[in-house]
């Protein structure tokens, strides 16, 4: 169709990889209605299935690190944003971060590729390299890969992203409302450029269409430069909260920092670390030249009040569309559920749980799906808390992860410690382990007919363990299965067949 006598441009072919992740989650559907055909690499598909946009896309099974994979996800492909970092805590991720770049670069060149876009993280003016955070300097490190490789590159360099679910402004969001008195690191005092995602992604999306011979980096910022204290005091504006009284430390270091915004906000330690440490330097614009290309309409970028009320907006209307959690948190297992008839990996440990209930397979399933975040676990909530609270005190996630959605789970969903490794509506709900543990776990819950036509709860509790420490862990905490599991089974059938929504109490 032209438009205003100019031919209308030819759809591009995009790959995406890092899908799954909050950046790309929602990258993936504005290209789609930016008209461009679109391709998703992922190590673990299945995690894409239930997105709303799952049936519009191709998705192809790979990882960033394996050539052969990235060479064939990227055949045929026009412009291919990189979107994945090795976000762990282990001394090796700067080398794999390295690794998977100078891969992704060559295969884009033997692929015949146009264009590589990437979204890094912006680094302060005048700071030695040395002296930048391990995950900085490599994204730093990423960008100049691209920059230097055959492939022409848009490297689009951001410092917070604003929007309803991301790692950072999940930790303004708990830190503000949680905290009427805070003892905050001096890093509260270093300004910085905040964006909301809304331009993110707008720039992102636009750099596709970036001319032939335009290869290099673009600072992206919103118009505010401000202190991270600012922008917690305009969080409280933003959502009419008491004015905030924040007294600044010089004591805390960026990992005890970590630790602190650990403790208080869902953010894990091993996410709060790189985001603390990106604060400990100035990060503000040096220009806007993005603007050249991608041009700014009126109101763009979003001013820092109305990206915060935007966001605040859609938690409270439950559209988040993704979190931070979406992605795997660093070091959490991703094995898939050993079938059984398969299991060659030595000892499985299984708790089962079998009830009848005089309700539909319907009102059964309504209760299952529900589980979780503010619904609870049905069963000991102390004990829950306990195991959430000593799982936040080694490094892990912890407890308050909570849902994305109230009442509705699709595959990949991060559920408090668990992810959601299957669903299939109506009967069966997977659960994958993310807290620190010696081994695997799962749980599942089915809502099932028994051959008399009644309605089963069935629920099995799966523990691979690692070593004597595994072995030893399941035994130590197996006395405690029939308070805790046992519990679980009488109360979501009991509670199926009162007819609660999940969440009520009583």
């Amino acid at each position: 169709m032209a438009t205003d006598g100019q031919p209308a441009e030819e759809p591009l072919h995009c790959l995406v990889t890092g899908a799954s992740g909050y950046i790309g989650g929602r990258l993936v559907p504005e290209l789609l209605a930016a008209g461009h055909r679109v391709r998703c690499l992922a190590r673990s598909p299945g995690k894409l299935r239930d997105l709303p946009w799952a049936g519009e896309v191709e998705t192809v099974k790979g990882d960033v690190t394996d050539a052969e994979s990235v060479g064939a996800a990227l055949e045929g492909i026009d412009v291919a944003y990189y979107l994945v970092h090795a976000l762990g805590s282990g001394s090796g991720f700067e080398e794999t971060d390295r690794r998977a770049a100078r891969i992704f670069a060559e295969q884009a060149r033997a692929a015949g590729v146009h264009r590589i876009v990437y979204l890094g993280g912006l680094t302060p003016q005048g700071v030695p390299e040395r002296r930048l955070s391990p995950h900085l300097r490599s994204r730093a490190e990423v960008g100049r890969i691209f920059l230097e490789g055959p492939v022409p590159a848009t490297v689009l360099r951001a410092a917070v992203v604003i929007g309803s679910g991301s790692a950072s402004f999940e930790m303004l969001r708990y830190l503000t409302e949680r905290l009427p008195v805070m003892v905050t690191p001096s890093w509260v005092q270093t300004r910085t450029q905040p964006i909301g995602v809304r331009d993110v992604l707008r720039y992102l999306v636009g750099s596709a269409r970036m001319p032939a011979d335009v290869d290099r980096a673009f600072d992206i910022g919103g118009p505010d430069v401000l202190t991270y204290l600012d922008m917690m005091r305009g969080y409280a504006a933003v959502a009419e909260l008491p004015r905030r009284l924040i007294l600044p430390v010089p004591v805390l270091t960026p990992s005890l920092s970590s630790h602190w915004v650990g403790l208080v906000t869902p953010v894990p330690a091993s996410i709060a670390r790189p985001l603390t440490e990106s604060l400990r330097h100035e990060v503000v614009c040096q220009e806007h030249d993005i603007a050249r290309y991608v041009p700014d309409g009126p109101g763009q970028p979003l001013p820092f009040p109305e990206a915060l009320a935007l966001a605040l907006r859609r938690v409270r209307e439950a559209q988040v569309a993704t979190r931070w959690s979406s992605a795997s948190v660093p070091g959490a297992p991703s094995d898939p559920l050993p079938t059984d008839p398969d299991w060659a990996g030595g000892s499985l440990y299984k708790d089962e749980r079998e009830l009848t209930v005089d309700v539909s397979p319907a009102r059964l399933w309504k209760v299952i799906e529900g589980i979780g975040g503010d619904n609870g676990w049905y069963s000991l909530p102390i004990a829950w808390a306990v195991r959430g609270w000593l799982d936040r005190f080694v490094g892990g996630v912890g407890l308050r992860r909570g849902r994305r959605d109230a009442e509705h789970l699709r595959a990949g969903d991060s559920l408090d410690f668990w992810r959601v490794e299957e669903i299939e509506p109506g009967r069966l709900l997977r659960l994958r382990a993310e807290m620190r543990l010696p081994g695997l776990a799962w749980l599942e819950m089915y809502a099932e007919t028994d051959e008399r036509g009644r309605t089963r709860y069935r629920q099995r509790a799966l523990f691979h363990p690692r070593g004597l420490l595994g072995h030893a862990y399941w035994w130590s905490v197996s006395p405690f299965h029939a308070v805790v599991f046992g519990g679980m089974a009488r109360n979501i059938t009991e509670a199926a067949a009162k007819g609660r929504r999940p969440g009520d109490r009583g």
